[in-house]
């Protein structure tokens, strides 16, 4: 399933446990960020990562053989639809996980922490 896609860990802390979780999610280079993409498959709620997220947006992304801290970003209006659809237009099933979910799917940027 995951064969030849773009994949990254994602540890975020516990909004309400306060616990490290990791997560493979895909993701999409978009210059020197990388975007992660709150589908749950087009399920009615986000996925427990991105609350996770939004609650402490200090992550660690491990992608490839390269692991660092970073600050997570939910992206908003024209910016987060333009990145949708480009991760839409590379991966078809994008389209059908939005078409399906009865919520606007979150595009949340992932940038390194500089030093």
């Amino acid at each position: 399933m995951w064969e030849g896609r773009p994949l990254l860990l994602l540890t975020t802390t516990g909004a309400k446990s306060g616990q490290r979780r990791t997560t493979p999610v895909m993701y999409l280079a978009d210059g020197g960020r990388l975007l992660v993409f709150a589908t749950k498959a087009g399920a009615p709620t986000n996925p427990a990562w991105y609350h996770n997220l939004l609650a402490h947006p200090e992550v660690t992304v491990e992608v490839g053989t390269e692991t660092y801290e970073a600050t997570a970003t939910p992206l908003t209006g024209e910016e987060r639809d333009r990145l949708y659809a480009k991760q839409a237009s590379l991966y078809p099933q994008f389209g059908e996980y939005q078409a399906r979910a009865t919520r606007k799917i979150p595009v949340i940027a992932l940038e390194r922490h500089k030093g």
